[in-house]
């Protein structure tokens, strides 16, 4: 028997990155190809080294073809395949109508990720006595409107509804209530089940554990001794059990990053500490945007042989000062370094607290917190007004390196409106 007292919602939209190029394509610059039917995939760029396949068509899926896989694996499976390069500020609109669809069903809407997003739809009987009704509303008013496809799943909680919408696609809805579970998620591989990773999937297989069915039916405290708190939660989860609520808030956020893979390979310690600052300005400006201070900076370093090293430190005072930050990333960087040609590097903050935190004097401090703070303020409200590029360091001037670094890279920030090339 359905739960009539509960009723969730997840919104998956169908091979995002490529439905959204598509659909650009196709609407605003008057191609005549639809993306989403060709041999086709949107990737990385291979020259900035993120050669990697983000979204795939379902004609390139049946070569084989996986999200995640290197350009190079997946040309070797599919010589014919055609790439598309990503735009992520497309995305981030696409992402936003669709929430503004959402909106108009439900006030308890929870971005999950770009793609993806959780209503709580209970209390909506009345106006749909069968869920699936509302959901396939939902999912037509979304093709008319914005052009795309999605997948919904429904549920009496998040998880199951979750992997509900993971179910057969394109452009379906789906229901797994927690009486479904043993008909329709048991003989599934435990790789399905949400919050299963490849880590956790070896460790399972390790213990003889290969369905999601075998899952539930282990010792609980098996799990826990081999994975603990994570055992208990897909032990749940495979159960069919989960009491989280959509978060129409956002929870506070824990930590800032931004990292970035370098287009060659740094071999020299002041050209590292350069893309340091770069990283720095742009965590810093997130952390003062959200109005919080940060009390530990990490970083980590990648070398051309894949390897990874991390560091952090705690501070004696929270900042937002991205000189501040950058100090610290500079000292952790010292530490840390081997000698080895670079790739990738990153720049973390944490333990985030209020921004009203108190500041402890230091007799001897050398930096003048206030005065710094005051002057990142006024670089952000420049940069605000008149573009990022308005105001720029001097040792950026005549470098290689972008002085606001890290996530996406500058080239994907904007959709070229004119834009038809392919790779």
């Amino acid at each position: 028997m359905v739960n009539p007292k509960k009723r969730f919602f997840h919104i998956d939209v169908n091979s995002a990155y490529l439905s959204w190029e598509a659909v650009h394509h196709l609407k605003h610059l008057g191609g005549k190809t639809d993306f989403r039917k060709e041999l086709c995939a949107v990737a990385g760029d291979v020259e900035l080294r993120h050669g990697i396949i983000l979204a795939k068509s379902e004609k390139a899926k049946a070569f084989g073809i996986h999200t995640g896989e290197s350009i190079l694996e997946a040309k070797r499976k599919c010589p014919n395949l055609l790439l598309l390069r990503p735009h992520y500020e497309l995305y981030e609109k696409c992402s936003k109508a669709m929430l503004g669809i959402l909106e108009t069903y439900s006030d308890r809407v929870e971005q999950y990720s770009i793609d993806e997003a959780f209503l709580d739809m209970t209390g909506s009987e009345k106006l749909w006595a069968d869920p699936k009704d509302a959901a396939w509303e939902i999912k037509e008013t979304i093709r008319e409107k914005l052009g795309f496809s999605v997948n919904i799943g429904i549920s009496s909680n998040k998880a199951l509804a979750k992997m509900a919408s993971d179910f057969r696609k394109p452009d379906l809805v789906h229901t797994l209530y927690p009486e479904e579970i043993k008909e329709k998620l048991w003989y599934l591989p435990i790789k399905e089940l949400f919050f299963v990773g490849d880590a956790t999937e070896r460790k399972l297989k390790n213990l003889g554990i290969f369905t999601i069915g075998e899952l539930a039916c282990t010792d609980l405290e098996i799990l826990r001794t081999y994975l603990k708190k994570h055992g208990e939660i897909i032990w749940h989860f495979a159960n069919g059990r989960d009491v989280s609520k959509v978060l129409e808030t956002p929870n506070i956020q824990k930590g800032y990053g931004n990292s970035i893979t370098i287009p060659f390979d740094v071999k020299d310690a002041d050209l590292a500490k350069q893309v340091l600052l770069a990283l720095s300005e742009t965590v810093s400006a997130r952390i003062r945007y959200a109005q919080v201070l940060t009390g530990q900076v990490g970083i980590r370093i990648k070398d051309i042989f894949f390897r990874n090293f991390g560091h952090q430190r705690s501070l004696k005072n929270a900042t937002d000062v991205t000189g501040e930050i950058y100090e610290q990333a500079c000292r952790l960087f010292e530490e840390l370094w081997d000698g080895h040609p670079i790739r990738h590097l990153g720049v973390y903050a944490g333990k985030i607290m209020g921004k009203d935190t108190g500041r402890q004097r230091v007799l001897f401090e050398k930096r003048d917190f206030e005065k710094f703070q005051k002057l990142d303020q006024a670089i952000d409200e420049i940069r605000k007004r008149y573009g990022i590029d308005s105001i720029k360091r001097a040792v950026f001037l005549d470098s290689h390196i972008d002085h606001m670094s890290g996530g996406i890279s500058r080239e994907k920030r904007t959709v070229d409106e004119e834009e038809k090339v392919l790779w």
